[in-house]
């Protein structure tokens, strides 16, 4: 048992060893020493074809602003900085803020760089043209909803996102990773396969591949309340598997809606409100259809009908902050 322990202890003692020894080589221009926690989605791509790559399919112009979120110890940025005309980065982790700013200094880029230290989900960003960006995948979901329905306008968004949660965004009616996620990303914007990425081109290694995509929010988008999109998704999708008429005769889902249609009004029975509801569902021809297999459009028309009767899906006049008026929530797995 002892050998068996010291051959065990030898092993881990070895690991660190060669991990140590492979961060030091990550940095060509720097020979500093940091410890990389996986928990906090903290993978550094060292790939530099990769790198390369995701520059260059990003189509930077040299007057843009780019955001970056997570930036890490900088192997993106300094790629970013020789391109851009400035990066604003955002980095929660200040060990590696100070080794992102000495390999900037030793670049003489300095003055192009502007590092935010925060949660880039709590972060109110600054003005930006583009975001290019290995995104932390603990905040995957609720960063590209916040980028996508917020208030600055961008261009374009290139993201390194776990494979797994890049191919439910890519996905379609009818498939099976499609979710409420990649329908609410589909309202306001076009998403786009890039490429994907070994495990193996990051330091620590992660548990599984990673995929690049392209977020271009779309020209011209539905003139719909945000609020009431996002609610009236959230209903659908909670057993997305369910017929639309299963979803809605549910007793606690008819009493939610008849609050929120009638704050002001007199309250009708629960019964004919339901029978309203159904009625709304029979006139378009959704009570037997699932939301996992329709399009944007067919749920807008969907929504449309059911205001129209006077069902509601949000609590209306009720903001608490300019990210709420804009629908922002973290739910859409």
């Amino acid at each position: 048992m002892m050998r068996a322990f010291g051959a065990t202890r030898q092993h881990v003692v070895g690991l660190i060893s060669r991990t140590i020894r492979s961060v030091r080589k990550i940095h060509g221009d720097s020979e500093e020493n940091i410890r990389f926690y996986k928990s906090r989605g903290q993978h550094i791509l060292i790939n530099p074809r990769i790198l390369n790559d995701i520059v260059r399919t990003s189509a930077i112009k040299s007057t843009d602003t780019v955001l970056e979120i997570g930036p890490g110890t900088g192997n993106l940025t300094l790629k970013l900085l020789q391109t851009a005309h400035n990066v604003v980065a955002i980095e929660i982790d200040h060990r590696m803020i100070d080794v992102l700013e000495k390999r900037v200094l030793q670049h003489d880029l300095g003055t192009k760089l502007k590092v935010i230290r925060g949660d880039a989900l709590r972060t109110k960003f600054p003005h930006f043209d583009i975001v290019v960006a290995n995104i932390p995948y603990g905040i995957s979901s609720p960063l590209v909803i916040k980028l996508v329905y917020g208030a600055i306008r961008f261009r374009s968004a290139t993201l390194m996102l776990q494979k797994e949660f890049a191919t439910r965004l890519l996905a379609n009616p009818g498939d099976s990773e499609f979710n409420r996620l990649a329908l609410n990303v589909k309202l306001l914007a076009d998403v786009e396969f890039v490429m994907d990425v070994s495990k193996r081109d990051f330091l620590p290694c992660p548990k599984v591949d990673s995929s690049v995509v392209i977020i271009r929010p779309k020209d011209q988008v539905p003139d719909v309340d945000l609020r009431e999109w996002r609610a009236f998704t959230r209903t659908c999708f909670n057993t997305k598997n369910k017929t639309l008429g299963a979803t809605f005769k549910h007793k606690r889902k008819v009493m939610e809606l008849l609050k929120l249609s009638n704050a002001n009004e007199d309250k009708e029975k629960c019964q004919s409100f339901k029978e309203k509801i159904i009625g709304v569902l029979k006139t378009g021809g959704f009570e037997d259809k699932r939301p996992c297999k329709l399009s944007v459009e067919d749920l807008l028309h969907l929504l449309s009908l059911f205001n129209d009767a006077g069902i509601y899906f949000n609590e209306r006049g009720h903001l608490r902050s300019e990210e709420d008026s804009l629908g922002i929530d973290d739910d859409d797995d």
